[in-house]
């Protein structure tokens, strides 16, 4: 099945049946080119049924050393005469070959996983900071894992690292801090994109550790604490206008006479061992008496 990201990304990939129908294309380009060999194509052939010959004439004794075994997550490639032999590779289990002809090379098809080392990136914002990931991936077709790279592993590792730092520095470091899993996919994407060519299937990608400068990192805590004191301070202001208003409401609904009738049982919870009791008075009471003085 192939994994489709909302964006319109394919994921790690498709299945491996594209890189078998790829194979059989890249195949059958190579038997017609094998067509034309001519005089060395012909030698290669007697070559390869004298040996067959020669095999069956001397069984059992040269049974043990045209036979090899590769275990179930293994395949073999054959090289016959320097150029690879027909058909899927050999595997698992047993299977015969012919000793002074063939070369044999064994890939196997296990899940690789290895860590990419902390790589310094710059982000789009001009921020320093060092991330490092893991990746996971395998091998679908042997046949290109042996004739399209030298080192798959080393090249798998260096396009790896390549591509984390492509694909982090085309971003913030707010866009790399809040959206972790989308970078993540676009790099298994662009991997998976630039490694097929290999035989290679990108199974998955994570980021695992985002390292800032202790300068930065201390900015931003003070950042972040001032932000919270403003939402403190916020909502306790919002609080004290919800308490006015309801105090508003309330004393609305009340008569002159309730209200004084209020205002003395509040005086009288009061406790009597208290030596100092406050009255409050009107404004408009202290206005007439300062104007009689006057």
């Amino acid at each position: 099945m192939r994994r489709v990201m909302p964006g319109g990304y394919r994921v790690g990939a498709a299945c491996a049946d594209e890189f078998v129908a790829e194979n059989v294309k890249l195949h059958s380009k190579r038997g017609g080119r094998r067509g034309g060999g001519g005089v060395w194509e012909v030698f290669g052939a007697v070559l390869t049924l004298l040996s067959a010959a020669f095999i069956l004439s001397t069984l059992p004794l040269t049974g043990w050393m045209c036979a090899k075994v590769v275990q179930e997550y293994e395949r073999a490639v054959i090289f016959r005469l320097g150029r690879v032999v027909k058909g899927r590779a050999k595997g698992p289990g047993l299977f015969w070959f012919i000793p002074w002809l063939d070369v044999i090379q064994t890939v196997d098809l296990r899940t690789v996983c290895f860590n990419i080392q902390p790589q310094e990136v710059l982000t789009a914002d001009w921020v320093p900071l060092k991330v490092d990931a893991v990746v996971f991936y395998r091998v679908v077709d042997p046949f290109l894992w042996v004739t399209r790279v030298k080192n798959g592993y080393q090249a798998t590792h260096a396009l790896a690292q390549t591509t984390l730092r492509a694909a982090l520095g085309a971003h913030t470091l707010t866009d790399i801090l809040t959206q972790r899993t989308g970078i993540a996919k676009r790099m298994e994407e662009e991997l998976h994109t630039a490694s097929r060519l290999w035989g290679v299937l990108v199974e998955r990608v994570e980021l695992k550790d985002l390292t800032l400068p202790v300068g930065l990192q201390r900015c931003m805590a003070s950042e972040a604490e001032a932000a919270r004191r403003a939402r403190a301070k916020m909502i306790v202001a919002e609080g004290e206008v919800k308490a006015s208003r309801a105090l508003k409401e309330a004393a609305s609904g009340l008569s002159p006479v309730a209200l004084h009738l209020r205002y003395l049982q509040s005086l009288s919870s009061v406790q009597s061992t208290a030596s100092i009791v406050v009255f409050s008075l009107p404004t408009e009471l202290l206005d007439t008496f300062l104007s009689n003085q006057h």
